[in-house]
């Protein structure tokens, strides 16, 4: 049989199908507009938007121009994800979000963490075997390093002791793809592990849709910039770093999603040399808290309202990846600076707030 992956619709072919769970997500989202815009793969999103909105399948085609058929399913619903593929198939591969991802939430709630992140991923390798489903990208996360001695990351760190049952969701996760990879060498698979992503589509009409009390620092900066917060803390100035405040390796939401789609491009020119890869994905430079600050005021032309507080228990002083591996690899690079990711986070902000004076 000639391999369906090979078919494009525009010549009596069919583009390779990719089913991406979480699609309506942050990551999952603009992921699904750089496979649009790449003009090789056709996107199909599965998500219950229990996190997310339906809305977003209209923003996406609002940037590209291209309708999204979207499931409103949960993939832990064995039985309605695999009615999904059935109807969708051939499947060419998956791209699985599809995960909770509050550190706060999954101390709270630890079993919610394990039963959605974990059961997720259980059914998308059952419809790999069952489907013959040949690819699968799988959304990872730096947080499986842990407390790093060592610095920059690379992906031979070892795994450190998971600070909150999301991580520990992360390390299970890579671990079961692993097992499952090495009993099913037909299954191509590519662990992409993300340092910080931060800042939305650059024409401010996609983004994160963030809680009423945001975690992460660029959706707290952009709130106390548009006066949703009050003021926004910086814990702790008195590290070892160049400023003194906190260093992480943040990189631009559309690098991490476009890094799914070299990494699709990847498995199918079949450069791989295992059936289960792993790449960092990170900007290589760690920016620290008050330079993100400082890049947002200047860019936006935008006084914050911050305040100086003692350090928080847990947080470290730096941490930063090495991603030369997915450089080399993949041929990824990151095209977005600090300043296109604050220029594009208050974009989202702005526009967040035009819709909710209009609703």
């Amino acid at each position: 049989m000639y391999p369906f992956w090979e078919f494009n619709k525009s010549e009596n072919r069919m583009k390779p199908k990719i089913i991406v769970t979480g699609g309506t997500g942050y990551i999952g989202s603009h992921t699904i507009i750089e496979l649009i815009k790449s003009e090789q793969f056709e996107a199909v999103a599965v998500d219950s938007c229990v996190r997310s909105t339906p809305e977003t399948i209209d923003r996406i085609e609002e940037i590209t121009g291209v309708h999204v058929k979207h499931y409103n399913v949960d993939i832990c619903d064995r039985n309605a994800f695999f009615s999904v593929i059935e109807q969708e198939a051939p499947v060419a591969g998956i791209i699985h979000f599809a995960a909770f991802k509050s550190v706060p939430e999954s101390v709270e709630k630890p079993l919610l963490y394990y039963r959605n992140n974990l059961g997720s991923l259980e059914n998308v390798l059952e419809a790999c075997e069952l489907y013959h489903i040949p690819r699968l990208i799988f959304s990872s996360s730096a947080s499986i390093y842990g407390d790093v001695k060592e610095l920059p990351v690379t992906e031979k760190t070892p795994f450190g002791t998971p600070f909150c049952p999301y991580a520990h969701t992360k390390q299970i996760g890579e671990q079961m793809i692993h097992f499952f990879a090495d009993t099913h060498p037909d299954l191509q698979s590519v662990i992409l592990r993300y340092f910080n992503p931060v800042g939305n589509d650059m024409s401010g009409l996609n983004g994160e849709l963030s809680p009423d009390k945001p975690n992460n620092l660029m959706p707290i900066v952009t709130q106390v910039a548009i006066g949703k917060m009050k003021q926004l803390t910086v814990f702790g100035t008195d590290y070892d770093t160049r400023d003194g405040s906190c260093i992480r390796d943040y990189i631009h939401v559309c690098d991490i999603a476009n890094a799914h789609v070299k990494a699709l491009q990847f498995l199918m020119d079949k450069k791989n040399e295992s059936n289960y890869e792993i790449f960092n994905l990170g900007s290589g430079n760690g920016v620290s808290v008050l330079e993100i600050i400082n890049a947002f005021e200047k860019v936006n032309h935008i006084k914050l309202n911050y305040t100086i507080g003692g350090r928080r228990p847990g947080d470290v002083p730096a941490i930063y990846s090495n991603s030369q591996r997915a450089n080399a690899l993949l041929d990824w690079h990151c095209r977005y600076d600090i300043n296109d990711m604050v220029e594009s986070a208050w974009k989202w902000e702005k526009h967040l707030n035009h819709l909710r004076k209009t609703e």
